[in-house]
This record gives C-alpha cells, sequence and structure tokens, in this order.
C-alpha cells in the first residue's frame, strides 16, 4: 500500500509531551492565551518538532481528560479570558477583586467558579457587541460543527439545568431522546444552548490560533483519542446503539477493562461502555470517522490510547465489581482502519501498544506501519525487556515515560539500591545527579524515529509533578509549571542534545 501518513512520522525528531492545562497564568489553569505561545517559542527556539497534549475534552469524572463529556468537543476551562478581553468581550473591571491561584496546582471547582461568571460575560457581550465578521464566523462554526455540536450543546444544558445528574437518570423521555420532549428541551433552554455553542466557537477559535502558530513554526501537534468514551457523555446518550448498554436501565451491559494479570490479581474495570462494533460496521464505522475527521480538524497527528482494542477487547458483565468474570472478543479492526483510510486518505496514527501484546495487534499496527511506543522506565527490571533501546526499531516513539509514569527523577528515587546501580551502569554514569537529562540523552540517541519527552523531565522535576497516578483517585491532571521555568539555559541544553542526535529541523 503507498504511505498515508505525513512524513513528520517517518523524520528522526523529538518533541515535548505538555497538557495545556498545565501553563502558568493567573486564572487557576493553564489555558491558551500567551503562555502557550510563549511554550511554543520554547519549542521552536530548542529545536523541537512534536508537542504531545492529552484528549482535549470538557472533563467531567474527576477532571480526567479521559472521561469527558464529549470525544469531539473542547474543555471551556481552556479558553483564555486574556483572548476574550483583546476582543472587545470582556472589560477591565471584569477581572477585579479576581482570587489569587496557587500556582503549581489546579484547584478546578474554583476555576470553574471564576470562569464560568467570565464566559457568561462574554457571551452577553458578543450577542450586543459582535461585528458582523464575528457572527457570521459563530454562523459558520455552528453549520461546520453541527453534526456533533447541536447533540453536545443540548447535552450540556440539559444536564447543567438538572444539576450534572447523569443522563441515565434523566425522566425516560429526555434519556432515550423522544422528539416530544427534545423539542422542548431546545426551545426552553435554547439560551443556554446557544452559550454552550458559544464557549466550543470560542474554545476552537483560539485552538486554530494556537496551532497555526506552532505549525508556522515548524511544530506538529499530536493528540490523544482515547479508545472509550465515558458513559456520562453526549456520545452515548445521542448515539446509544454504538455501544452495548441495558435497554432498560441505559447503563452498560458490558464494561471495557482488562483482564486479571501479573499486576492485578482482579484485573482492571474501567467502567466505559464498549462497543457494539457490529453495529458501527453496518453502519460504516459513520461515528468513528466523524471522530477522527473531527480531530485532524485541530491536531496534525493522533496518538491512539489502548490501540489493541481494535484487534480484541475484555468486555466485563453489568454489575460485576471487578473484571475477573469478563471475557475476550474480537474487534473488526482491519476492516475499520481501512474504512478510515478510503475516507480519510492519510492515517496519520501513533498506536499505544503498551503491555501484553498479542500476534494479531502486531499484524494491526504494522500493516498500516503505525510507530508503536516504548517506555524507558520499563526498560531495565528485566534484561529481555522490548523497551531496552537496543530492541527498538526505527518506526516507533520512545518516550522517557509518560502521563500515566512518575516523573523520570521520582521514577529513580523510587527504585532499590540495586535497580539504581543497574541503571547507572547501563547508563555509564557513576552518579545520579542529573539523571532526567541521562534518560533524555538516551532516548535521543536511540534509532528511534520519534522521541518525546514530558517537560517534569526537561526541568528535573521529582514526584510531586507527577500528571496521572493510574488508581489514585484524587490529585491527578492537577500539576503546572511555575512561569520562569522554561529558562535559557534549559533551551539552549535541550537544543544541542537534539542537535548533536540528529533530531532538529
Amino acid at each position: 500500500m503507498t504511505d498515508p501518513k505525513p512524513s513528520i512520522l517517518f523524520t528522526r525528531c523529538s518533541g515535548v509531551l505538555l497538557h495545556p492545562t498545565s501553563f502558568p497564568g493567573r486564572y487557576g489553569i493553564g489555558d491558551l492565551g500567551h503562555h502557550a505561545f510563549q511554550f511554543i517559542d520554547f519549542l521552536a527556539h530548542s529545536q523541537q518538532r512534536l508537542w504531545q497534549v492529552l484528549p482535549l475534552g470538557p472533563t467531567g469524572l474527576e477532571n480526567s481528560p479521559y472521561m469527558c463529556f464529549s470525544a469531539m468537543a473542547g474543555n471551556p476551562l481552556l479558553i483564555s479570558p486574556e483572548q476574550l478581553y483583546k476582543d472587545g468581550f470582556l472589560e477591565a473591571n471584569d477581572f477585579d477583586n479576581l482570587p489569587t491561584f496557587t500556582s503549581d496546582r489546579i484547584h478546578f471547582n474554583q476555576v470553574t467558579r471564576v470562569k464560568y461568571p467570565l464566559f457568561h460575560k462574554a457571551y452577553e457581550r458578543f450577542q450586543i457587541n459582535a461585528t458582523s465578521n464575528q457572527r457570521h464566523a459563530f454562523e459558520q462554526f455552528c453549520h461546520e460543527k453541527a453534526e456533533w455540536l447541536e447533540d453536545f450543546a443540548l447535552f450540556m444544558a440539559i444536564k447543567r439545568y438538572k444539576q450534572g445528574i447523569s443522563w441515565s437518570s434523566w425522566e425516560p423521555e429526555l434519556a432515550e431522546r423522544e422528539a416530544t420532549a427534545i423539542a422542548a428541551c431546545r426551545e426552553t433552554l435554547s439560551a443556554q444552548i446557544q452559550f454552550e455553542k458559544f464557549l466550543q466557537f470560542e474554545f476552537f477559535r483560539q485552538w486554530s490560533e494556537v496551532k497555526k502558530y506552532a505549525n508556522t513554526y515548524g511544530v506538529q501537534i499530536i493528540g490523544d483519542i482515547p479508545i472509550y468514551v465515558a458513559h456520562d457523555s453526549a456520545d452515548v446518550w445521542a448515539n446509544p446503539k454504538n455501544f452495548c448498554l441495558n435497554p432498560d436501565t441505559h447503563q452498560p451491559a458490558l464494561l471495557a477493562g482488562t483482564p486479571p494479570d501479573f499486576f492485578s490479581q482482579t484485573g482492571q474495570l474501567w467502567g466505559n461502555p464498549v462497543y457494539d462494533w457490529n453495529y458501527l460496521q453496518q453502519s460504516d464505522f459513520q461515528w468513528w470517522v466523524q471522530r477522527f475527521q473531527a480531530m485532524l480538524d485541530y491536531v496534525d497527528v493522533i496518538r491512539i490510547d489502548h490501540f489493541p482494542g481494535f484487534a480484541h477487547f475484555w468486555a466485563i458483565p453489568e454489575n460485576e465489581t471487578d473484571a475477573r468474570k469478563g471475557k475476550w472478543i474480537s474487534a473488526p479492526g482491519e476492516q475499520f482502519f481501512q474504512t478510515l483510510e478510503q475516507k480519510l486518505d492519510t492515517l496519520p496514527i501513533l498506536a499505544e501498544d503498551l503491555g501484553i501484546i498479542t500476534p494479531d495487534v502486531e499484524a494491526l499496527r504494522d500493516k498500516y506501519q503505525f510507530p508503536g511506543m516504548k517506555i524507558l522506565h520499563f526498560a531495565f527490571a528485566d534484561p529481555a525487556s522490548p523497551y531496552l533501546p537496543f530492541k527498538y526499531q526505527p518506526n516507533c516513539v520512545v518516550y522517557t515515560g509518560t502521563h500515566d509514569n512518575d516523573t523520570t527523577v521520582g521514577w529513580f528515587n523510587s527504585l532499590g539500591k540495586e535497580e539504581q546501580q543497574n541503571v547507572l551502569k547501563y547508563l555509564g554514569c557513576t552518579s545520579s545527579d542529573g539523571i532526567h537529562w541521562d534518560l533524555i540523552r538516551l532516548i535521543f540517541s536511540s534509532i528511534a524515529n520519534l522521541a518525546i519527552v514530558p517537560l517534569q523531565d526537561i526541568l528535573g522535576l521529582d514526584s510531586d509533578a507527577r500528571m496521572n497516578t493510574p488508581g489514585k483517585q484524587q490529585g491527578n491532571w492537577e500539576w503546572r509549571y511555575e512561569e520562569n521555568a522554561l529558562t535559557d539555559e534549559i533551551c539552549d541544553r535541550l537544543k544541542d542534545m537534539t542537535e548533536f542526535f540528529y533530531r532538529a529541523k
């Protein structure tokens, strides 16, 4: 087959993993204001060509970007108030008496309480003061995104009206989207629906400016598609036939997870509904194609989280408290990617293929030449580990660690003395001083085409800067870097290493 992917996936280059919520700034959470552009300047000056983000959707349960209210919408908390001010939709006195936020952590509830009143003021002024060009841009956006925007805006309007309860607990006529009930909600909640559309308009307008700036400086953005979506989402509510749901309760009839293994005797029960792949295949994978099309509107490359689920998946019956009674079910991954390639012409995809990978997953990944992932933190415990650099093939992307790993400094400090000595011996080091740069050097020097480093590792931060600890219920997704963290010294060191190992632009 002809290669459908952009050249960046086959180019020797490097990049940084950082979610936009981790930018500094005065509003308690990173957003798409000037710090986003400053970060891109840092990438450009240090000769990085990739910026990887986590899912950008509106977060729900526990603020996880992997459990969003929509697979296609953007997170309003990323909207920059300063950009709204520059556009004339906020005034200087709107910022009077703002609270002082902590600079290194996100307190999501406080951020929401501060930002949403500003958004409402901005929408009110937009209604009154928007120019004809701005109104036209809003109308055009609503028209172009209507395929998912109409359902999402209605879903969020109803959800806010019902104080956040899950759609499966709404009145049956709303949960089942009866035409009369839906029409009544569209009329009664029309103002809130328009407000939700405005938030999406502003998010995508601001994000498109950030992406345009990045691309201008030779930086491509890697987005993230979690294979599963949250049950309490517009995706499941508006498209229930795509999922295995109990028709009486609207709860998942089969739940996603993983079987028991060496790490967990009871497996993992994620709670997402699994897909009805038979129905999806009969519909020519329409929803999935729409999802990829929507995402490629605002990123350059897509990382698929839990790629093995396109070959087979572990399905757990409802009402189970753990994953032991699940079963393997095959998924039509080959037919899906054939359809996707026909619809999109290009498949700029990275495959998250971590863990125990079976031959059918390898065959699916390799047929389309999707780069798989290598994690250096996983390499040193076993001399047969596939994550040791001398085992790599060029067509892969290597990380020191990901958002689910500890930082490199925290990881090294957590190892036993013997394990630490093994790592230092492999690196050829006598001291752990600068261990983060030693691991960055190792992945940059590897044969892997793509090398990506979490910003926490470039900054040499310890476990306090960890983004996510799987299985931990609180304290995740909160880290932010400090205002003056991206120093010239760090930029120059990263640039020198990038150039030395032939990963520069």
